[in-house]
């Protein structure tokens, strides 16, 4: 046999040995560890860390260049509810900040006595119980960059998983994975802690994208809610017109706007609530950086807010909350504002080139309206001039033009795992056995759609706010796929719930807790050398009550 026919025959032998991988692995020695978290989320890091302190060895690889998914990126003003029920290592990272608050050196640019300490429900500065609430995202991110650095965890940053070939799969189980740099990771078991899920869709376990019908799990609140309005959020009888010439039907219809029939209430659909950034500004002259004009920029994508501003609204700045040092996370507030709404329905399928695109438009969205309302000559001169003593933050951000690093995801992929949590669980109709952790916040959608009425009119479509009760418990199977499709997967993130009951579980705190509780899982698994579903309840119960979990 010729030479380069050996070679041929050899290379064809090694491709049926390892399942048709890129060739540009092949004899690449695999990054090993018992636990591989992939992800930088805020739940990655509380996995990794309760992983580390129980002995085993574990590694975080993630796409990300910086460690704390939404809590380091802009979400200062924390999404808690019920604080009573925040335990572990959450709370210990909310202790962490307070102590970094401590510092006198922390405070640059006001007093510590200056702050106003407001938080949601609670001082922002708890000194009773020594946690704080509500934060800077550059603090944030120290505190998990030394929660990783104490426990000795290695971090492979800006690794991207080969969602095509990558997963490597034996029994039901998930071998390795290699990311599109080559690098193959090897261990016993595999923690999914991105937003988008990604992990588990490359590892073929169920999961959903859109609202489920509000039939499917029995629910009021999920699926379509035309004519629901919460919040404040929505157009409620401005009576505006969705036309670029007022009433003109045949001028066509203003940006953003969707000439599609919105669906009939309680009927499902593949559309997810809006993303945005959460931006950290300042109207501290030292530390301020005027809004400017992005590529790309086009005015005509607010025509609609002049509108709002001329029927007499004047709320632009009611989420502007305040956090340390003069700063502010700001959020979506009123009919048309930060939330690109309709723009992100591609996302969580989307290609990676594609989601770059999709985040590229929502940043050149939200930079332009501030933008536009710092300059148009049509904005109200009360908000205009107010909007001019505003700015970026100059210290955060550094290396991304101080804009926040990561989009927020407020939905993607959803598992549909062992248990899946829905609304009926969240405001208690249905008792929960298993508990490995517990939420409180509202089932909270931010709008979905913006659509036009039978009438003519413009309207929102989406925005749900629906308050428990009581702190509800989150189920351990909803980090769970099912044993026959994945044996050694958990899924803290896009864990497996419906549209509406996510609106509640999807706030960082929770994730953090749902993140130390997978660790925990893991960790017991390779301790009692048995499948992540073969563990009894009562020995996670009981090491994560030892854990400080509030259960």
């Amino acid at each position: 046999m010729k030479k380069d026919n050996i070679y041929k025959f050899l290379v064809l032998i090694v491709l049926f040995t390892f399942g048709f991988q890129d060739a540009s692995t092949i004899g690449r020695e695999a990054i090993v560890a018992d636990v591989i978290i992939y992800g930088g989320t805020s739940a990655a890091v509380t996995a990794a860390v309760e992983i580390a302190r129980n002995g085993k060895s574990v590694l975080i690889v993630c796409p990300d260049k910086h460690l704390g998914g939404m809590t380091s990126s802009g979400l200062g003003w924390t999404d808690t509810g019920n604080k009573s029920v925040i335990g572990g290592l959450t709370r210990e990272f909310y202790q962490r900040v307070y102590k970094e608050y401590a510092k006198p050196e922390t405070w640059k640019w006001e007093k510590k006595e200056d702050y106003g300490n407001v938080g949601q429900g609670t001082p922002a500065l708890d000194g009773a119980n020594k946690t704080m609430w509500i934060f800077e995202p550059h603090i944030a991110e120290k505190v998990f960059d030394d929660l990783v650095n104490e426990n000795n965890i290695k971090v492979y940053k800006n690794e991207w998983l080969d969602r095509n070939k990558g997963v490597h799969r034996k029994n039901g189980k998930i071998i390795s994975i290699t990311t599109l740099s080559g690098n193959i990771y090897k261990a016993k078991i595999f923690v999914d802690a991105t937003y988008e899920g990604d992990l588990m869709a490359a590892s073929e376990v169920s999961y959903h994208v859109g609202r489920e019908a509000s039939d499917i799990y029995n629910e009021k609140w999920n699926g379509v809610q035309v004519g629901v309005l919460h919040h404040q959020h929505h157009f409620g009888d401005r009576n505006i017109s969705p036309y670029k010439i007022k009433n003109d039907i045949t001028s066509g219809v203003l940006p953003g706007i969707s000439i599609e029939d919105p669906g009939t209430k309680g009927e499902g659909d593949n559309k997810i609530q809006a993303y945005c950034f959460r931006t950290c500004l300042t109207k501290n002259e030292n530390n301020r950086i005027p809004f400017s004009k992005p590529d790309g920029y086009d005015p005509s994508q607010y025509e609609l807010l002049i509108r709002i501003y001329n029927s007499g609204w004047e709320e632009t700045f009611s989420k502007f909350d305040p956090i340390p040092n003069l700063k502010t996370d700001v959020n979506n507030h009123g009919p048309f504002s930060f939330d690109n709404i309709g723009m992100n329905y591609e996302y969580p399928e989307a290609s990676y080139e594609r989601r770059r695109e999709i985040i590229k438009e929502h940043e050149i969205y939200q930079k332009g309206l501030l933008y536009f309302i710092a300059t148009d000559p049509r904005i109200p001169a009360k908000t205009q001039k107010e909007m001019n003593k505003w700015g970026l933050s100059k210290d955060e951000f550094l290396d991304n033009a101080h804009w926040p690093h990561q989009i927020y995801v407020r939905e993607a992929r959803r598992m549909i795992g062992t248990f899946v949590m829905t609304e009926n669980e969240i405001l208690g109709k249905n008792k929960i056995e298993h508990s490995i952790g517990m939420g409180s916040y509202t089932m909270d959608s931010h709008n979905v759609q913006r659509y036009i009425t039978p009438k003519g009119f413009v309207q929102n479509e989406g925005d749900i706010g629906v308050h428990p009760k009581d702190p509800y418990k989150i189920d351990l199977g909803a980090i769970l796929p099912k044993k026959e499709e994945c044996a050694n997967l958990l899924v803290p993130v896009a864990v497996s719930s419906s549209h509406i009951a996510f609106g509640s579980i999807r706030m960082e705190p929770v994730f953090m807790i749902l993140g130390q509780s997978a660790g925990t899982v893991a960790v017991l698994a390779l301790e009692n050398n048995k499948s992540i579903h073969e563990l009894s309840y009562e020995i996670i119960r009981a090491r994560l009550i030892e854990s400080g979990q509030v259960l």
